[in-house]
């Protein structure tokens, strides 16, 4: 798989956890419930026989999904989606619900995980490991041949999965053309639902991810850009959640994720910057093909994805109960959609599986999910926020311990933004640099679009600061 890494030396990211202020240890009255609620085992309808499989990272723990895909009679396809059945294990209004608020989900830092639950349960009890049987929420969602939902059945069973897979693995099998038969249709499906995507005017971002790895007695920053099969894996989630979303729209109560459309204003700027990160923008041709263009396992055109990912600002989740939202649609997904496949590691997933439940079965939404419903989307934000801070604070301290000995000399960059003009603060904006592959602040009069020679002022652990400067700011 392609990735960039680049070797840091020992790190303290203990700094992180105090200063951010992030859950430590679950209280006890909460992992009392965890324990106990570990030795049970819900009653459901018995799916032991379906062969269903998990595919994460190598090594996650946390297993939320299991799939099985089939081909219908007829034509068409038939998927089957395991989701943990978490709501079984959490009793509402207990400490650990309480707490599985107070956390909205799990938080990653490259020395520990701080989860949404207790590993007993995230870890063990609820997560779907192979050859053991596990409590879930089945959908069966059966496509026609096109790709289209042709019909969606939701029940709470028993399954067993059959392998633990991971990504790296499975886009070698795929390449042997060795796939394992509970997955081997999902290159075509996945194909096939991202051209269905594409013609909804959805926008794919493959965004590679920055990691912060061991290495030894030390760390790596790494540039892992995504392999097509866990492309065909996400749109197994996203056709779930626009199945949810569908269910709850009808049904009158529920839990969306949404985002508008990108502005005119940003599609702008974004084709400025394709021209300095070498990334080609054909006349006429659409954001989305664009995007799909870019290649993320180059610093390029991961710095061109990680500007792409401007256009889909706005995200929220929206409540509702009686009539819908104004905003029911996702601008990235291209239709109404919402979060119920990562239950395990996401707050709002819970109380959303439960309506759609509910809502499927013709009976009332359980109290204690219904309450929560409007809740939530400040509780997420939060949450969002508190993860998104851990995440980035962590790549920014890893950064500047690797450019510190490093100021003074100068970079080949290109210029992804600039910041809009203001009397109270000098010109700058944002550069992505190629080797290492660092995204950062600039000073100076940038010029947007453009490859530029940059000069490392900056680079400043106990800040996790790194700051470059352009023309006669250098």
């Amino acid at each position: 798989m392609p990735m960039k890494r680049v070797r840091a030396p020992r790190i303290d990211f203990s700094v992180l956890r105090r200063e951010l202020k992030l859950p430590g240890e679950f209280p006890a009255g909460a992992a009392a419930e965890a324990e106990a609620a570990a030795r049970q085992m819900p009653p459901g309808a018995d799916r032991r026989d379906v062969p269903f499989v998990t595919v994460d990272p190598a090594t996650s723990r946390d297993l939320d999904q299991a799939m099985h895909l089939s081909r219908r009679d007829g034509g068409g396809f038939r998927v089957c989606y395991a989701i943990a059945d978490v709501a079984s294990f959490v009793r509402p209004g207990g400490a650990l619900e309480a707490e599985t608020w107070a956390r909205g989900q799990t938080i990653y830092l490259p020395d520990a995980r701080i989860p949404l639950h207790p590993a007993v349960l995230s870890e063990g009890a609820v997560s779907l490991f192979p050859d053991v049987e596990r409590a879930a929420v089945v959908w069966t969602i059966d496509l026609d041949a096109d790709g289209a939902i042709a019909d969606v059945r939701l029940e709470r069973a028993t399954v067993r999965s059959r392998a633990k897979l991971d990504y790296v693995g499975v886009q070698g099998l795929a390449d042997a053309g060795r796939l394992p038969e509970p997955i081997a249709l999902l290159p075509e499906l996945g194909a096939l639902l991202a051209a269905r995507a594409a013609d909804r005017g959805a926008v794919n971002l493959p965004l590679p991810e920055q990691e912060v790895e061991p290495d030894g007695d030390g760390w790596r920053l790494v540039l892992r850009a995504p392999v097509p099969m866990e492309e065909h894996n996400a749109q197994i989630s996203l056709l779930t959640g626009m199945a949810a979303a569908t269910l709850m729209l009808r049904g009158g109560v529920g839990l969306l994720r949404t985002m508008p459309s990108a502005k005119p204003e940003a599609v702008e700027k974004l084709r400025a910057a394709a021209g300095s990160l070498g990334v080609a923008w054909p006349a006429g041709a659409s954001v989305g093909a664009v995007v799909a263009s870019a290649d993320p396992a180059t610093p390029r055109g991961a710095a061109f994805l990680d500007q792409a990912a401007e256009l889909l600002r706005g995200a929220a989740y929206t409540a509702f109960d009686g009539s819908p939202p104004e905003e029911t649609g996702h601008g990235g997904v291209g239709a109404p959609y919402a979060h119920v496949t990562a239950p395990l590691r996401r707050l709002a997933d819970r109380y959303a599986t439960e309506t759609c439940l509910a809502l499927f079965e013709s009976r009332e939404v359980p109290a204690w999910a219904r309450e929560a419903l409007p809740r939530l989307p400040k509780a997420m934000a939060d949450s969002d926020r508190m993860a998104g801070g851990a995440a980035r604070s962590a790549i920014d301290l890893t950064e500047a311990v690797l450019l510190q000995h490093r100021v003074g000399e100068t970079f080949d960059a290109g210029v992804v933004d600039i910041d809009a003009p203001s009397h109270h603060r000098p010109p700058g904006g944002t550069v992505a640099v190629d080797e290492p592959a660092v995204r950062a602040r600039c000073a100076g009069s940038l010029p947007l679009g453009e490859r530029i020679s940059v000069r490392l002022d900056t680079a400043d652990p106990v800040a996790r600061k790194v700051l470059f400067s352009y023309g006669a700011s250098s």
